[in-house]
């Protein structure tokens, strides 16, 4: 998907900041969702997964999606095996998000992989990709900016904002996100060392 250029859409003067056609699909998408997602019970996951499907995601056949989950462009969204999105997290999925297996957002997290370039006279709209490895957690209402890589297993505590990579097996708080020590292994990942 492609951000349009700030000079000749004025978006400081309300012009868009996408072109007319990803703006209609969002719309259709948007109201889909509203009508036959966003009420549904917590074990409507299958169904929930065909709708994002329908509309371009990647979704493996274990993960779970919460139905007032907010996912702003789905052909931008990829979830792994039993990877969840919790209640109200926003994946605002204007680059590509991706969540591995395992892996999971808690309530209110906000997942953005878009941001304006303050420096940019127009102000100008950019998108990087978001990549939350396997068995990572972003716990309640923490927040992943825009082109930042959580590694496997990292967890992101309740309300810390990840500007930048964060390392794999370790935890991390606060604003900006700073390392508490390692998480120990986690038997679902032969791999880990210890």
């Amino acid at each position: 998907m492609d951000v349009l250029d700030a000079k000749s859409t004025t978006p400081m003067e309300g012009g868009p900041s996408f072109s007319l056609w990803n703006r209609l699909f969002r719309v259709g998408w948007g109201v889909t969702w509203g009508l036959l997602a966003s009420w549904t019970p917590p074990f409507m996951h299958p169904w929930r997964r065909f709708l994002l499907r329908s509309f371009g995601a990647k979704v493996a056949g274990t993960a779970g999606i919460y139905g007032s989950a907010r996912i702003w462009y789905p052909p931008n969204l990829e979830i792994g095996e039993h990877a969840y999105i919790g209640p109200r997290v926003n994946v605002y999925c204007m680059a590509k998000i991706t969540f591995g297996a395992y892996s999971l957002a808690s309530q209110g997290a906000h997942i953005c992989a878009g941001s304006h370039d303050v420096d940019d006279f127009n102000f100008q709209l950019r998108a990087k990709p978001i990549e939350i490895g396997a068995q990572a957690w972003v716990a309640a209402e923490a927040f992943v900016g825009p082109g930042v890589t959580i590694g496997e297993g990292a967890v992101l505590g309740a309300r810390a904002c990840a500007f930048r990579d964060l390392e794999a097996w370790v935890v991390y708080s606060g604003n900006p996100a700073q390392p508490l020590r390692e998480r120990k292994y986690h038997p679902r990942t032969p791999t880990k060392p210890c």
